[in-house]
Formats: structure tokens, sequence, C-alpha cells
């Protein structure tokens, strides 16, 4: 594969944090970014070469973004999929129109990763309240009540006690297409993130303990404990064979249960990650630069650790306010967003090198 040279202009599709230091990643390496998201405020927008405000499903400005750079790609997994088909058959696309249709299809994405021999939660698709029922009754509770589409950060999701919630839960989604997805026992959460070039050259990183609070990573730790790295080889073969089944290029990141039978898979995103944040100090090259050398067809960098312990933890709503104290702390690596601040909204992150 011909590199793409420095010099060269990558699109980017979302104008959040993930495109914010996308856009930082690309420009360390020599590359100009044009950020194209319709919202207001885009903090990508502030590392970016250039930006424009637009609808995503305008086909003018789509074929404005094709004319002026010479690869696109996307910071999130929500965006709708016909005009990333559009500007695939314009401009080379990573990750392809067909990575970003399983991951938007709860159903389709499970179905997807059992064939390739994953170990999924027992699940149902539901399309109706009595669909529900039936899917209580074969599925049992306690068990989640997820959207088929449009669902992060615990949005989306209704968990169920008893059958006698199957109306509720059924109503506090909407009525939408639904999946219905059975308990696992488990006793850490854990994700593997990898990069690929279109060639099939793939580099991964170690697998972080990831831990939640409210249905929102709060923090991601490495070397992960024991029953993690018990079964790092399998889950890391999984998102293997998931990104060579998919001809994938770019990052890929796919969630993870350490189950008492071995990983079972939860979940995956087409794109640069939050429990990938740590890399940034943490790994010799960061999920962020290893995205933009593989959709660039640049050599895929090292993912060792940089030092014998990492943590990442997220800085929630006015978590981001005791930006003072955390600059005065050895080790301590922070990253602000350039938000307006709101109670459960993603600020920043810190990372801290060296010590728990």
């Amino acid at each position: 594969m011909t590199p793409l040279p420095p010099g060269s202009t990558i699109g980017i599709l979302g104008g959040g944090q993930l495109g914010r230091m996308l856009a930082a990643a690309a420009a360390q390496l020599g590359y100009r970014t044009h950020v194209l998201a319709p919202d207001a405020e885009s903090v990508a927008a502030q590392t970016a070469s250039s930006f424009t405000r637009a609808d995503y499903h305008s086909r003018i400005v789509l074929d404005e973004l094709a004319a002026i750079t010479d690869v696109v790609t996307y910071e999130f997994e929500n965006i709708a999929l016909d005009p990333i088909v559009y500007l695939a058959a314009k401009v080379p696309v990573h990750p392809a129109p067909a990575a970003l249709g399983v991951a938007q299809d709860r159903a389709e994405e499970k179905s997807f990763v059992a064939e390739l021999g994953g170990r999924t939660a027992p699940w149902a698709k539901v399309e109706s309240l009595d669909d529900l029922r039936a899917a209580i009754t074969t599925i049992g509770t306690p068990a989640i009540l997820k959207t088929l589409r449009l669902g992060y950060d615990g949005k989306g999701q209704v968990r169920l006690h008893s059958a006698d919630e199957a109306e509720a839960a059924w109503n506090a989604i909407g009525g939408r297409p639904a999946i219905l997805e059975g308990f696992v026992s488990f006793s850490h959460e854990f994700s593997i993130i990898l990069a690929r070039r279109s060639d099939g050259a793939m580099v991964s990183y170690p697998p972080p303990w990831n831990e939640h609070k409210d249905g929102i990573l709060a923090r991601s730790s490495l070397p992960a404990p024991a029953e993690i790295a018990a079964q790092w080889g399998e889950a890391a073969a999984l998102a293997g064979r998931i990104a060579d089944r998919l001809g994938y290029v770019g990052v890929l990141a796919c969630e993870f249960f350490a189950g008492a039978d071995g990983p079972v898979f939860n979940e995956m995103a087409p794109r640069v990650h939050n429990s990938g944040h740590w890399s940034i100090e943490g790994a010799v090259t960061s999920q962020f630069e290893n995205h933009i050398r593989a959709i660039c067809g640049l050599p895929l960098g090292d993912t060792g650790l940089t030092a014998p312990s990492v943590v990442m933890d997220n800085l929630i709503g006015d978590e981001a306010n005791g930006w003072a104290e955390i600059l005065a702390e050895p080790g301590a690596h922070l990253h602000l967003y350039g938000k307006e601040v709101r109670p459960g909204r993603k600020m920043g992150h810190v990372t801290r090198i060296g010590r728990v």
C-alpha cells in the first residue's frame, strides 16, 4: 500500500473530544484535518486545521468534503450510515461502512460475533411488548433491555428485575426495537483495542481493567488483574478475527466481561475509545496516533506500556474544576476537552503514570 504523505488532509466526521484528540495526533504527524459536524459547540474544531458546521446529510457538503480531503474517518458510531456510504464512493473512508453497519445494530453485532466463535450473553431481539414478555420467559430476569441502535454511556438501557416490569421498561425506551440481554456473572470488565491497516498488519494494546459508574466509564487501569490477563489472548484473538472479517482499517475497540468460562463479548466500537485514553502517555504510541497511522497506511506504532502502572480517570461534570490540584500531582497528565461544564458530561480525563 502507498502511504499518504504528510501534508495531506484527513476529514473527521464528528466534533467531540475523540475528534479533538485525533486532530492533535494528525497534526503531530504533519497532516491537516478538516472537521465536519452540525454542533454549535465543536471541541474538535479547536485542534483541527479547518471546520465546517453543517448537516451530515447534505450532499453538497459531502461533495465539498470529498474534494478537499485525501481520506475520511469518523469519531463516533451513531452517525447515519447513508452519508458514510455516499462519501466512500468518492474518497477512502476508514473504517468502512460495513463495520459501522454491524456496530450500529446490537442484534446484528451479536450474531456476527457468534459466527466468529465469540461468546455473548444470552439475548433475544424484541420489536414489541409481546416480544419482550416472550423473551423474559426464555432469558429470565434480571436482564437489561437495550435499544437496537443509538445507545452509549448507559443511554437507551433499562434494567428489569422481574417480569412485572416489562411494560414500564418497554415504555422507558420509547417502544423502539431492542434486545433483551441476560445478566452475565463476571469478575471484571475490560477492553481490547487494536489498530489494523488495509494490508492486514495489526497491533493490539494490553487490556485495561474498566470500572464504570452510572453506566459511564470511570477508570481504566493497567496492568490488568490476573482474571483479565488469563483471558487476554482469547479476547484479543476474537477482536482480531472481527477486524479481519470486516477488512477493518483504523482503531477498533471490543469490550468484554471476564466470565467464569472465558471472555464474554459485550460490544464493539468502530473508532478510538474512551478506555484507550490512557495510551496517550501510558503507551509508546497512543491509540489516536495509531488510528492516523492505520488510515494513512503508515507503519503501526509500538503499543507497549511506558510505565509499570497506568491509571486513567474520567473527569465527569464539575470534577474538571479540580484541574489546579491535578496539575500539582507528580506523574499526573491532565486533558481537558474545552467543553462547558454540565452534570454527567465527560469534561476530560487524567492519566497517572507509575502509581495507582
